[in-house]
């Protein structure tokens, strides 16, 4: 195979130079937009933590009768904390966490004189929280938890 050597004019090779930047500025635009469409993507993949700050009120139908709950979270990032109210006490959250849109915490109830380790497990929606509490080795119950207003 024989090479030919071509002799450009200084247009010519101007031109070649122009065409040769416009695309290599494409290419650059290109893998800035795809760039910004996979940081998209990711974003969307990721879930959102609910926001679940503020008072919640459930009534929660037990073995032992009604009991009426409110619940004041405060949420630091996935850290949850806050307060459980009810007319068996007022008690502090711990080992709460809000991933996505579910949340965790455990209430440590004392009931009559007894220690009483509640842990909560719900899915947020909205203005509701679907929970499952587990009462000791006593009780599993299902409730909705709703934001206050």
């Amino acid at each position: 195979m024989q090479a030919r050597v071509i002799a450009l004019t200084g247009s010519t090779r101007d031109a070649i130079q122009y065409v040769a930047e416009i695309i290599g500025h494409r290419g650059l635009a290109m893998k800035a937009r795809l760039l910004r469409g996979t940081a998209l993507a990711v974003l969307l993949l990721v879930p959102a933590l609910a926001d679940v700050t503020g008072k919640w009120t459930a009534a929660i139908d037990t073995q032992i009768g009604v009991q009426n709950y409110t619940y004041d979270f405060k949420v630091d990032g996935s850290n949850l904390t806050g307060r459980a109210k009810s007319q068996f006490g007022d008690t502090a959250i711990t080992e709460g966490t809000v991933k996505g849109d579910e949340i965790s915490f455990v209430e440590n109830l004392d009931f009559q004189g007894q220690p009483l380790r509640i842990t909560y497990k719900g899915k947020v929606s909205g203005e509701e929280i679907r929970f499952t509490r587990q009462v000791g080795d006593v009780a599993t119950e299902e409730f909705v938890a709703t934001r206050a207003k």
